[in-house]
């Protein structure tokens, strides 16, 4: 079956376990991804640039850039089955992979969300609201924008942002000069979005197969420091209405586009209940770990039954959880942490208090450096309520800023 070429029969053809996946990217999602698979009977290869990629220390790796068309094929020829854990990987080598191999996600998808622009159009393809925006070619376009949307207003690249990189947030006309010009520099498109006054952010990872089997995750509620997750929580606390429709647009846009695998949806919710889709990923994303230990299914065991095409295992949330991220800073408090007392680690609220009792289950990525504000692993705190979770969190004193 390695290296078959072409994708017909995709929405028949089963990858079983004992079979070996291939991974675009080496990062900590694939790693998350190989334990999960490892498990299920699957064998995994990488390809990443950085030698002893964490997804490399519990799998087989090729170490080349993702451009590396001849390494590609490698990866293709080793592999029954390809997929990839970021969405910036080459396009090009993707689509080069989905003609002579099988990628059951294709080149579409990602195509599409590596440019906030299309990514933008399918959304509204679908159906689904997102903020007013326009696309930005001179200084004077984006004056003329600024003066239509008002300000703030937020100016992004149409390629290569996260985790707040490639933004500008210009809240008076004194800095729209400045915002183009810098921005510009990354020689993409540009896009200005109205800012949309809202009251809190929600993710939903969704998942389809190419059977056509959907299913969405229970939503998160998400909290960012410094334009970088912090926390993410579960359930969130919105009514179950708003929650069961932030559910149904993520199913809605991943049968729209027809995605394979994970499709993140991340959305606005305003202070009257509307929802505005923010962005996409095409892959596990970090507000899905809470389903490690907190759901039937992982986020990461569903990427695998989506894209192996076995059915779809259940969503169903077992307990409250606060996802916490742990970045560089905060490795060496929370590994001193952890090596304490066994009854601290597990509840620093009110050991007499089960209502209160806190359970925290820490996820380490195996990266070789501590880099401040870099994503270094992540805690998921299970509770019998996200306030105690969250209680948890604020007594390790660890994430106070």
């Amino acid at each position: 079956m390695r290296g078959a070429a072409g994708q017909a029969g995709g929405a028949e053809r089963v990858i079983p376990p004992g079979s070996t996946i291939g991974i675009l990217g080496g990062g900590q999602l694939g790693r998350m991804l190989a334990l999960t698979g490892s498990a299920m009977g699957y064998r995994f290869i990488a390809m990443d640039p950085t030698p002893d990629a964490p997804c490399g220390q519990v799998s087989e790796q090729i170490v080349a850039s993702y451009g590396d068309a001849q390494a590609a094929r490698e990866l293709a020829r080793r592999s029954d089955v390809i997929t990839y854990e970021f969405e910036n990987v080459d396009a090009d080598v993707a689509a080069m992979l989905t003609g002579e191999s099988y990628v059951p996600q294709g080149s579409k998808l990602l195509h599409t969300t590596q440019h906030r622009l299309r990514e933008k159009r399918a959304i509204e393809a679908a159906g689904v609201k997102v903020a007013p925006y326009a696309e930005v070619r001179s200084a004077d376009e984006l004056r003329e924008a600024v003066a239509r949307f008002g300000t703030p207003c937020v100016l992004k690249t149409a390629t290569g942002g996260y985790d707040g990189k490639g933004q500008w947030v210009i809240r008076s006309a004194d800095e729209i000069e400045d915002a183009f010009n810098t921005l510009s520099q990354a020689k993409t498109e540009l896009v200005l979005e109205k800012f949309i006054d809202f009251s809190m952010e929600l993710s939903v990872i969704a998942a389809r197969s190419p059977r056509g089997e959907v299913k969405a995750f229970p939503a998160a509620e998400n909290v960012h420091v410094d334009n970088i997750l912090h926390l993410s929580i579960v359930p969130a606390r919105v009514s179950p209405e708003v929650a069961a429709r932030a559910e149904e647009l993520a199913v809605r846009i991943a049968s729209s586009m027809e995605a394979v695998g994970l499709l993140a949806v991340e959305m606005f919710v305003t202070q009257d209940g509307e929802l505005y889709v923010n962005e996409l990923a095409p892959r596990p994303h970090n507000s899905g770990h809470y389903t490690m230990e907190a759901c039937v299914t992982s986020q990461f065991e569903q990427h695998i039954r989506a894209v192996c095409n076995l059915p779809l295992g259940s969503t169903d949330l077992l307990t409250p959880v606060v996802m916490v991220n742990v970045l560089g800073e905060h490795v060496e408090p929370i590994i001193r942490h952890f090596g304490a007392d066994p009854v601290q680690t597990t509840n620093t609220i009110n050991t007499t208090d089960q209502d209160q009792a806190a359970h925290p289950k820490l996820h380490l990525y195996g990266k070789a450096e501590a880099i401040a504000k870099r994503k270094m692993g992540h805690v998921n705190v299970l509770a019998k309520s996200t306030d105690a979770a969250l209680q948890w969190i604020e007594k390790t004193n660890i994430w106070r800023t």
